[in-house]
């Protein structure tokens, strides 16, 4: 059979339509899209997000007032295949026959122009981000609109520089997606908790369109290939918590995978809340040690408080951790860090700067009260040994507040690794809880991971994630571990 050939010089033209097929939640962040300049998509794999903002890209292409708008992936042929291709469903398909691959000014591009743009010239350059040097490509444009598949793999300086670019646009538009990451990277950090924070108390101009997404969001995934997909997974891991569910934890060198999959997942397996602890308290004092020390009573029948001092870097933290009858149960009661240049856990609008011994020693004082407050004793309170000065002003708030009776003692700093094995271990056997009142406690187990550059088990201590809180927990019941593993 003799081939069709196509006049030289004339464009092929097919006629086909696209099926897309998006979820409601998925149409809602598309319409939303129209109003807001920031527009952000963060979940699993195969969630059907770069679709999404593909879609709204493209749709937003058709009226810009900007001629030249920038596509940037990890690599230029990341950008090409998500943005460009995207399995069918990316923009040389949406303006098929209304355009060409070409270049400008040395940069690979799609031009478009036809009855979709109103037969103006609508230049989108495709370009790397994730090297220190990709910003190089991107100089000397000013941009439109700018949409990023992967954004969590992009240098800073590209971010920053594309930002810079979008400075005179008529119409700014971001559209970014992204895998879920480490909770404290860089791309949350310095980015989108910023831009939800201010988003939140009205401080941020322009709109903030943020989408979280799992994979069972995916409207155009069958059952049977869904079924499948998670099969390949432990229910259980980090792995599927990221893939599958979408949420943000640290994956790999987990020092407590079991905690941080919980925490991940939301499944509240290793939550109690603090009006039950606050009763327990209560049952404590009111009927006596004898009925706290009884193994079928969940009463308290200690509260023991961890102190970790701050500085070069890491921050302050208390911990309050009490003690179940027969050493049956350690739950986790109150978690606080007070860190210099990061927000006041009290009072979030604030920024904490200069935390000097006085104020430390308020801080404290905050703290033991709060939970005096609640369950109405302090049974003892253990403090970095490293800080005689400190432990001595700590000493010397509590006497003026009439509170010398709460003895503040040097922590034994035993082995972390023992530390370590003992909170493993409760995990695993059910026996170690927190209440809601200890977010700092959640980040902290949930981002420690050992350290990539000793053979024998470290935890990382570098500053990307809280030790402080680890050290503070630790303390306040390191002098139980016997007694508590020791319960059958």
């Amino acid at each position: 059979m003799a081939k069709t050939v196509a006049p030289i010089g004339k464009r092929i033209r097919k006629r086909r339509t696209i099926p897309f097929n998006f979820g409601p939640a998925h149409m809602e962040y598309i319409r939303e899209c129209r109003n807001c300049t920031f527009n952000i998509l963060e979940g699993a794999v195969r969630s059907g997000k770069t679709v999404d903002n593909v879609f709204a890209f493209a749709h937003e292409l058709k009226t810009a007032p900007d001629r030249i708008h920038l596509a940037t992936g990890s690599t230029m042929a990341n950008a090409k295949l998500n943005i460009g291709d995207a399995n069918g469903f990316g923009l040389e398909y949406i303006f098929r026959g209304q355009c060409r691959w070409g270049k400008y000014k040395d940069n690979d591009c799609l031009i478009i122009k036809g009855p979709a743009t109103g037969g103006l010239d609508k230049v989108v350059i495709f370009a790397g981000g994730a090297k220190a040097d990709s910003y190089k490509k991107i100089r000397g444009n000013s941009y439109g609109m700018w949409i990023a598949t992967e954004i969590n793999l992009h240098h800073d300086n590209t971010i920053k520089e594309a930002f810079n670019r979008q400075l005179a646009a008529k119409r700014r538009k971001i559209f970014w997606d992204l895998n879920p990451e480490h909770p404290k990277a860089p791309i949350y950090t310095k980015y989108l908790d910023r831009y939800a924070a201010k988003a939140a108390d009205g401080t941020l101009l322009g709109g903030y369109n943020y989408r979280h997404f799992n994979i069972f969001q995916n409207a155009n995934i069958p059952k049977e290939r869904l079924r499948e997909i998670i099969s390949q997974y432990d229910e259980n891991s980090i792995w599927y918590i990221r893939d599958i569910l979408g949420q943000r934890t640290a994956a790999e060198g987990l020092v407590y995978p079991k905690l941080a999959a919980s925490i991940a997942a939301g499944d509240g397996k290793f939550m109690i809340s603090a009006d039950e602890t606050i009763q327990m308290a209560k049952r404590a004092r009111h009927t006596g040690i004898e009925t706290a020390l009884n193994p079928d009573g969940e009463s308290l029948m200690a509260i023991y408080i961890g102190v970790d001092f701050g500085g070069n870097g890491s921050g302050h933290a208390f911990v309050a951790t009490g003690l179940t009858g027969r050493h049956r149960k350690l739950i986790v009661l109150r978690s606080r860090r007070y860190a210099e240049g990061e927000p006041n856990p009290d009072h979030p609008r604030e920024i904490l700067r200069d935390i000097d011994p006085e104020q430390l020693n308020a801080l404290f004082l905050q703290f033991v009260k709060g939970v005096l407050a609640d369950y109405g004793f302090v049974t003892g309170v253990y403090a970095d040994s490293a800080e005689s000065v400190l432990i001595r002003g700590l000493r010397s708030a509590l006497d003026r507040e009439r509170l010398g009776q709460i003895r503040v003692a040097n922590a034994w700093k035993s082995e972390i690794i023992d530390r370590i094995r003992a909170v493993t271990s409760l995990a695993a056997r059910g026996r170690l809880f927190y209440t809601e009142d200890c977010r700092s406690f959640e980040e902290a187990v949930s981002m420690a991971v050992w350290n990539p550059k000793k053979t024998e088990p470290e935890r990382l201590d570098d500053g990307t994630s809280d030790i402080d809180t680890l050290d503070a927990f630790e303390y306040s019941f390191e002098r139980e571990i016997k007694s508590l593993l020791a319960v059958v």
